[in-house]
Parts: C-alpha cells; sequence; structure tokens
C-alpha cells in the first residue's frame, strides 16, 4: 500500500501587506524607490530642502496612485454596458465536384 501525504493548499487568500494586495506590493515597494532615488537625484542637483519635499511629495503620489489602481482589481480591464455584437466576417465558399457523365 502506498502512503498517501496531505497536500498544503495554501490559505487561498492574496498576500497583502498594509493594505497592498498582490502585485500592487511590487507598484508600492516601487513607487518608494523611485521616490527616493528622483528625490534623491533632485536634492543633490540643486537643494536639500526642495529635494526632500519632492521625495515626499512623489511617494506620496505614487502609493496613493497605487492605492486607488487597487480598487479597480488585478485584472484592470474595460467594463462596457450594454450588448457587445460581434460581426462575422467569415467567407466560406464550398468548392462542389462535378460528377463524371459516363
Amino acid at each position: 500500500m502506498v502512503p498517501r501525504y496531505s497536500i498544503y493548499k495554501g490559505l487561498q487568500k492574496p498576500l497583502i501587506y498594509r493594505g497592498f494586495k498582490g502585485k500592487f506590493i511590487y507598484w508600492g515597494i516601487g513607487s518608494l524607490v523611485g521616490g527616493l532615488v528622483i528625490g534623491g537625484l533632485i536634492g543633490a542637483l540643486t537643494s536639500m530642502y526642495l529635494g526632500g519635499f519632492l521625495t515626499i511629495l512623489l511617494i506620496c503620489s505614487g502609493l496613493g496612485y497605487t492605492f486607488f489602481r487597487q480598487k479597480d482589481g488585478l485584472h484592470s480591464k474595460k467594463r462596457y454596458k450594454g450588448v457587445i455584437v460581434h460581426p462575422v466576417q467569415l467567407k466560406i465558399t464550398y468548392a462542389t465536384r462535378k460528377k463524371n457523365s459516363i
């Protein structure tokens, strides 16, 4: 007799970290890193105060965009209301063979 082992299928819930789910966790991390890099570059090239202000502004706007984009779902699709009819543009012709008359 072959021993049977139970299979762990997970919790069947999406990964959630601080309100961000699934792929939006990576979007949030990208917003943080992007804001820090761009703000740091601007701060190094111009003024420390301007760089710090823009860092905070870029991080907040990136996280806000990610949060509101998350409300559309993991797969953003266009939602059409009404009935959509796809026209058929197939032209099928059947070739007929002539019977040999003997």
